[in-house]
């Protein structure tokens, strides 16, 4: 489970939500259109929200990008239906495209779209389906398949749990753990980590947690069990593309992104130091290369 590096947002980020055509989802937007930079739409993973991409905002925006952040359907603030046939995959990546036709309106090749690892399989979606309203893709610790079989089993212990817990009890064990047991697609904390976690950002995990809509983490979950290899379609595609993840990972080991990375002929980043969210345990280098890559594709 991600756990973002601070709560407060940095000056000029905004938090609403917006109004799109597939319904209302909660966001982080450091600005309005009309940025030179260009626009970037930001989708978290898996038990994870908008606020694990925090320290990223203001290097993006000091960049000149407008970056948006979203809650996904049935994750935190933007909530959902029970129904587990409503975050079918196709339906994710649909509300993507109805997300960034709010932020960006419908001008072909213009927004840079960046997934954090189940965010990333959705964002893949979006692109197979649909890759005319898109710059580049950056997949952040997000691989070619289903998840390695130790993330594989903790998925199916969550599943099993949502079957038979309330999700006030699964955050109890949870945090009893060493290790989380709905950590799969995020990285996993101790429960020392926990401890020494502020009353604040401790408060914020659990209320976050507790948001989540369970439809939305077991329709989700099964996707991360059963995710089929479509990096061919994508390599298909004339689209630019960055693999970034930390110099460890047991959701999808570093070999299997390095490989994804040659069989996509995309640009490769490794942030030194970082697990499954670089993202989160070292913004500002994440962002310096997430920049670097979306300036390298600009004209000129």
């Amino acid at each position: 489970m991600s756990k973002p590096p601070f709560l407060a947002l940095p000056a000029g980020v905004r938090e609403y939500r917006l109004v799109t055509a597939r319904g209302e989802f909660a966001v982080h937007d450091t600005g309005g259109p009309g940025e030179t930079g260009g626009v970037a739409v930001l989708l978290p993973g898996f038990t994870g929200s908008k606020e694990d991409f925090i320290g990223l905002l203001e290097p993006l925006a000091r960049a000149g990008f407008r970056a948006v952040a979203v809650d996904g359907r049935g994750q935190f603030a933007t909530g959902g239906q029970a129904d587990e046939g409503t975050y079918a995959q196709v339906e994710l990546a649909r509300d993507v495209h109805a997300v960034v036709a709010a932020v960006a309106g419908r001008s072909p090749g213009g927004v840079h779209l960046l997934g954090h690892s189940l965010g990333g399989l959705i964002a893949r979606a979006a692109v197979l389906e649909d890759a005319a309203p898109f710059a580049s893709l950056t997949l952040v610790s997000s691989g070619p398949a289903a998840v390695s079989p130790s993330q594989q089993q903790r998925v199916r212990m969550l599943l099993g749990a949502l079957e038979t817990m309330s999700m006030a009890a699964i955050w109890e064990v949870m945090r009893e753990l060493d290790q989380s047991v709905g950590s799969a697609g995020q990285a996993p904390y101790s429960r020392r980590e926990v401890e020494q976690t502020s009353g604040a950002m401790e408060e914020f995990l659990r209320r976050r947690w507790l948001s989540n809509v369970p439809g939305q983490l077991a329709a989700t979950g099964r996707q991360l069990l059963a995710e089929p290899d479509r990096v061919a379609e994508l390599a298909a595609l004339a689209l630019p593309i960055h693999v970034v993840s930390g110099a460890e990972d047991d959701a999808w080991p570093v070999e299997w992104l390095d490989g994804m990375a040659g069989r996509l002929d995309a640009r490769r980043t490794v942030v030194a130091g970082t697990g499954h969210s670089p993202n989160a345990e070292r913004p500002r280098e994440t962002a310096r290369a997430v920049v670097d890559f979306w300036l390298s594709l600009r004209p000129g």
